[in-house]
């Protein structure tokens, strides 16, 4: 990469542009917006999300799925629920978890499929 692909030399091109960017900037959003990237980003919790846009689940079959602890199942299921990723309804004794809405479903689906596009 030569020097000039890594950067300019001038103070600024377009301050019209950069002024408009900066006034739709809504920091506390984009601080939201990197935390939920951030709890996505675990691959522990892409797995359960993967399995729960699947079918939804109990803590159980999670775990046995994931061969991981009730215990970490339900601390990462905490996680997703406390960021409204995942809600859950109660059968008798059972709690089935799913993905909480079309938003989160729509998301992690394209997700997958960008990724799927380079293999």
């Amino acid at each position: 990469m030569g020097k000039e692909e890594i950067g300019c030399d001038c103070d600024v091109i377009h301050e019209d542009v950069v002024n408009r960017v900066r006034n739709n900037m809504q920091e506390d959003i984009l601080y939201d917006l990197a935390d939920f990237f951030r709890i996505v980003g675990d691959s522990t919790r892409t797995k359960i999300m993967w399995a729960l846009d699947e079918h939804e689940m109990c803590v159980c079959d999670l775990a046995v799925l994931l061969n991981m602890t009730k215990s970490a199942i339900s601390h990462q299921l905490r996680v997703l629920k406390e960021a409204n990723l995942v809600t859950f309804r109660r059968e008798g004794k059972i709690i089935y978890y799913k993905l909480a809405d079309d938003h989160v479903t729509q998301i992690f689906e394209r997700g997958f499929e960008h990724i799927m596009e380079s293999k």
